[in-house]
């Protein structure tokens, strides 16, 4: 039974009118493919076959999909009702003997998840954190949770996305140019407005702490532009793969890694 409350929340109202077409658009595109490429080389070393992960914003459920094809049970949440009907279906047509469970519930929500506690590790990708206004809260949440030592695999918009500004600079587009750098914007999602937050690396690391202490830091898409340049993206596939492998080279840098279009946070909770 889904609890009203949820139905109502803004950010599952936004995102319930993409659903339908999210794969398409962003699941299937080559700069979509080209960051989740790189998420997941992390997820990858993160996450081992047997252990018990909670996916929050799990969207349509690519990331699940992934996970439990390398083992991994899943637990997978998003605010969206429609995203997790599209999660649901694919499971029962792509990967239907893997272990897989999708709840609808927001990341506000977390801890109702109590009684099934206990995860080896928590996985969100795609800035599905920036739409979150406490992550303070969050932290808490997740400290109940996850296992001493169990990692968190956490993807945020940057503030600062060089590829961004200048690409709107050239065309002398000046609010979405530095829309990120106040640190907070509202975005229409389907007619819907989100208010979306961009912590600096810093910040998530105090919201976080001292539960969970930072075990790694990687820039994606510093070189692989956002997604809305996939028009460009098809004109140069090519370009795209090379800046792919520059990415894998640079992306654990200091200087680059928080200039991208996301960076991929692993935290380690703390034993105490």
């Amino acid at each position: 039974m889904i609890a009203p409350a949820l139905l109502a929340h803004p950010v599952g109202r936004a995102f319930d009118s993409l659903a339908e077409n999210y794969d398409e658009v962003f699941t299937c595109s080559l700069i979509g493919r080209a960051q989740r490429d790189a998420v997941w080389g992390a997820a990858r070393a993160a996450f081992t076959p047997g252990s018990r992960i909670l996916e929050i914003n799990c969207g349509t459920g690519e990331d699940a999909l992934f996970l439990a094809r390398q083992g991994v049970i899943v637990f997978a949440c998003d605010a969206s009702e429609q995203m997790i009907a599209v999660a649901k279906q694919r499971h029962t047509t792509e990967a239907p003997g893997s272990r897989i469970r999708f709840r609808v519930l927001a990341i506000e929500q977390l801890e109702a998840l109590k009684k099934a506690g206990g995860f080896d590790g928590v996985f969100s990708n795609f800035s599905g954190l920036n739409c979150v206004s406490d992550l303070h809260q969050v932290a808490r949440a997740l400290l109940q949770l996850v296992k001493p030592r169990g990692r968190l695999l956490l993807c945020f918009s940057t503030r600062c996305c060089c590829w961004e500004t200048l690409w709107f600079l050239a065309r002398a587009q000046l609010a979405k140019a530095f829309r990120r750098w106040s640190g907070k914007t509202t975005a229409q999602l389907g007619g819907f407005p989100v208010e979306v937050r961009y912590p600096t690396i810093p910040e998530i690391c105090r919201a976080f702490s001292p539960g969970f202490r930072l075990r790694s830091c990687m820039g994606i898409g510093i070189t692989v532009p956002p997604s809305y340049l996939e028009p460009w993206a098809r004109r140069h596939p090519k370009a795209i793969r090379r800046m792919e492998m520059v990415d894998a080279m640079i992306c654990t840098w200091r200087g680059f890694r928080a200039i991208g279009d996301h960076v991929l946070l692993c935290f380690e909770r703390c034993s105490a």
